[in-house]
């Protein structure tokens, strides 16, 4: 429309002319979608869209490398489609999430290869596992051995060459249940019916139609590289008492290329074992008479194990630590009081009864208590604080058998437990204090490679959770400052806490990779609460204390297992249990090798002779491996020269030198890893 003259026209009419177009562009605005991208820029689009067309937006070769995402924090497909306003992050192959949604997939074409492959087979769950997937299906009187894994291999891939599309449908109840009812599959039967009407979802590929809640890759053609790892027997929901079915493990690639690297890495973890190398290197082993799960253990792993100990003890008491012994039981009450029976009662050992009636003990599944029991047995002033209780202390949990694995999971471990009581001012300063011991502890040992999780509340299941929301906001906010300010790079995980508090965990990755919990340091407001534990404060009125749990190894026992295969059982110099062998060319020269000895351990070097009727040729062969750091050879030229021949483990001769120049070289090696806890750093 051309208005024309505007003196001409009436006032009215152009005003509502006017508001008429505005009223327009107001319109196509509100019916534009907002799209936020991770580094905070917003992009705008005016229909309906999906995960896939931003990525296109972004750019057409990162869309290529698109697999999955998450919009306002769920999981969607690539092709959900976005009618709102919101977050959007989108996953490739690199991210965890990425993976994730990879190794889904994968489990859906393993369940229809398995569906083609043995007609009649009972699905049940195929979630992703790190660094893979499983399915648990239900094969009646048949079984899949390592002779089958080939052929389940090549059904998958070929399903995967037919880049069938991964579509998610909802489905009914009743439908849903109808389905799986006429297949006979009492598994999804028994999903289903604790599902909601309206929450239920099928996703399709090809065939294939299985119960899924959604996330997965764009099509089956993404998968490349396959490999059946292992097959193993796995109780219906983990329940003993349930049938037994065959679990199937997989994992997969984008390329043939990381599938090999992966399979390499496999085979040098399981060089590095530490249940094969505890018992290569004689520190431990396990007894069906003494029961599942409880370690005993060797001279050598006791030595070992002691030497930790010592190393931490000098830490700790440089940084004000206490040493305190508890008892390994305590009253029933102790553990209903501080919370521990209500979250381990019934799934670990049960009350021990006496002679005396209705009184009943446990085996103490932490510290905490008696540690709390302790700061109760006298008043203390806000002078006094903090107090640092420290204990290598043994507790226990029951854990299912076939959750048990060497020595990273048992059920009796020794945490090097500590729990700090202080002031509310003093919570920041003791908590980095403790990062610092931390960090000391991981730098001593070799681990370097970390990252550190802020572990946080779940806010949609406050119910697994002690205490009040008041506490729990001043501990959390607590740990974040301190992760802040220490420059630590840290990821926030909601749903990890403990049931009593926040935490702060550090991630280590080994040699190979790995990422393992090591090392926890805990704020508590509730514990104090429930003890009943106070102290005199500057306004002479009594104040509850803070309480700072803290484990930098977390266990001696699996602490000692990461340690072993992270380093291959090449420990640090300090805390091998043999530094040196001394090897006599014959009989003739065994004297001198004595001789050699003493030296040595004046020096406080560790050695050891092998006197054996043995070939010079076995002996030095035991003694690689053995992981012994350092062979030295005594002959006649060493002796007349008052020398030593030294050759260092894995094979470089370091010639005949002096046992003044050996003991040098051993000291320098120390300390090159073993540095002194300096609390100027704190």
């Amino acid at each position: 429309m051309v208005l024309g003259n505007l003196e001409n026209i009436p006032y009215i009419y152009i005003v509502c002319n006017l508001l008429y177009y505005y009223l327009c562009a107001l319109n196509f605005y509100s019916l534009m979608i907002e799209i936020t991208l991770p580094d905070g820029s917003v992009r705008s689009y005016d229909n309906d869209i999906t995960a896939m067309d931003v990525a296109k937006d972004i750019s057409e070769g990162f869309a290529r490398n698109v697999i999955s995402a998450k919009f306002n924090g769920e999981t969607i497909e690539t092709t959900s489609i976005i009618t709102t306003n919101g977050n959007l992050v989108l996953y490739t192959w690199r991210d965890a999430e990425g993976k994730k949604a990879f190794w889904h997939s994968s489990a859906h074409i393993l369940a229809q290869a398995l569906e083609e492959l043995y007609p009649g087979v009972k699905l049940s769950i195929g979630p992703a596992i790190e660094n893979g997937f499983y399915y648990d299906i239900d094969l009646e009187d048949r079984v899949i051995s390592d002779k089958d894994f080939k052929m389940i291999e090549d059904k998958m891939l070929e399903i995967a060459r037919g880049k069938h599309e991964f579509k998610i449908k909802s489905v009914s109840k009743a439908d849903a249940l109808s389905l799986y009812k006429e297949q006979g599959n009492e598994y999804k039967v028994e999903l289903i019916e604790n599902l909601e009407d309206g929450d239920i979802t099928f996703c399709d590929h090809s065939t294939f139609t299985d119960l899924c809640r959604g996330g997965h890759i764009p099509n089956t053609g993404i998968v490349k590289a396959v490999k059946i790892l292992s097959v193993a027997g796995a109780y219906w929901r983990g329940d003993e008492n349930n049938k037994q079915l065959t679990r199937v493990y997989g994992t997969s690639f984008p390329k043939q290329k990381e599938l090999k690297e992966y399979l390499e890495l496999l085979e040098e973890a399981k060089k590095r074992d530490h249940r094969k190398l505890g018992k290569q290197l004689e520190l431990f082993t396990f007894s069906q008479k003494v029961g599942q799960g409880l370690p005993l253990w060797l001279p050598k792993g006791a030595a070992l194990r002691s030497r930790l100990e010592d190393f931490l003890k000098k830490a700790q008491q440089k940084a004000g630590y206490e040493m305190v012994v508890t008892p390994h039981i305590g009253q029933k009450e102790l553990y209903i009081t501080s919370g521990h029976y209500a979250k381990y009662g019934e799934d670990s050992f049960q009350p021990i009864k006496t002679p005396k009636e209705d009184e009943e003990f446990l085996l103490k599944p932490m510290n905490c208590p008696h540690h709390c029991e302790i700061f109760n047995a006298k008043p203390f002033s806000y002078k006094e604080l903090p107090k640092r209780y420290a204990e290598f202390g043994t507790v226990y949990r029951y854990e299912q058998s076939g959750e048990l694995h060497g020595l990273t999971r048992v059920r009796g471990f020794t945490q090097d437990d500590a729990h700090i009581f202080c002031t509310p001012d003093q919570l920041d300063a003791e908590f980095k204090n403790v990062i610092d011991l931390v960090l000391y502890v991981f730098g001593s040992l070799g681990f370097e490679n970390f990252t550190a999780q802020v572990s946080l509340r779940d806010m949609d299941n406050l119910d697994k959770y002690i205490g009040s929301l008041e506490n729990w906001e001043k501990a959390e906010k607590a740990i974040i400052n301190a992760a802040n300010d220490k420059g630590l790079n840290y990821v926030i995980e909601s749903g990890e806490a403990a049931f009593y508090g926040p935490k702060l965990d550090f991630m280590v990755k080994d040699a190979l990779g790995r990422q393992w919990q090591l090392g926890t340091i805990q704020v508590d407001y509730n514990l104090p609460e429930r003890f009943e534990l106070s102290y005199k404060g500057s306004d002479n009125e009594l104040h509850r204390p803070v309480m700072i749990h803290r484990a930098p190894f977390g266990s001696m026992e699996r602490f000692v297992a990461i340690l072993l295969e992270h380093t291959g059982g090449n420990f640090p110099l300090w805390l091998m249990p043999e530094q040196v062998i001394i090897l006599s060319i014959s009989e003739k020269y065994e004297k001198y090798a004595e001789k050699v000895l003493n030296l040595l351990e004046n020096d406080e070097i560790r050695a050891l002779i092998d006197n054996r009727n043995e070939t010079m040729g076995k002996k030095i062969r035991e003694a690689e491996m053995n992981k012994i750091p350092y062979m030295i050879i005594v002959g006649e030229n060493e002796e007349n020269e008052n020398k030593i021949s030294v050759r260092q483990h894995g094979g470089e001769d370091l010639g005949m030198i002096s046992v003044k120049d050996f003991s040098k070289i051993v000291e320098t090696e120390i300390n090159k890893t073993l540095k002194p806890f300096n609390l100027n750093n704190n």
